[in-house]
């Protein structure tokens, strides 16, 4: 769903082909305690990154874990917004806050439950993937 999709900038009126490329935990590789996230946007890199303390707090709440397939579901429905809302995508890295991270896990399983997800999807986009206990 958000893995490969295209948004209209709300700025341009330009659809923009979004990837996603990488998921990288960030202590590694700039000492952050996220998981970055980096899509392609026509081709520009963009990282979005999550704070690890979301996974802690959404485990908190509902004893559930945020898999991989699902923080790329996150982060791109972030991007997709925040294009189509022309909040900004002016840099190369958007960092979520914990709050944000989980509104949009939030929007991205009340889409999986609204039945937006077409019959095609990858397993993987089943809402059953999201609701493994840990």
């Amino acid at each position: 769903m958000y893995e490969n999709f295209k948004a209209v900038d709300r700025w341009t009126k330009k659809e923009v082909h979004c990837i996603y490329q990488a998921l990288i935990v960030a202590i590694a590789t700039r000492h952050a305690d996220a998981i970055d996230l980096k899509f392609l946007v026509d081709g520009r890199p963009v990282w979005v990154a999550l704070p690890h303390p979301a996974w802690v707090e959404y485990h908190k709440r509902t004893g559930k874990m945020i898999t991989d397939a699902l923080a790329i579901e996150i982060a791109g429905h972030y991007l997709k917004r925040t294009l189509e809302s022309g909040d900004g995508l002016g840099q190369e890295m958007c960092s979520l806050t914990i709050d944000q991270t989980l509104t949009h896990l939030d929007a991205v399983a009340t889409e999986f439950d609204s039945g937006r997800v077409s019959q095609g999807e990858p397993a993987r986009f089943q809402r059953s993937a999201f609701a493994r206990p840990y």
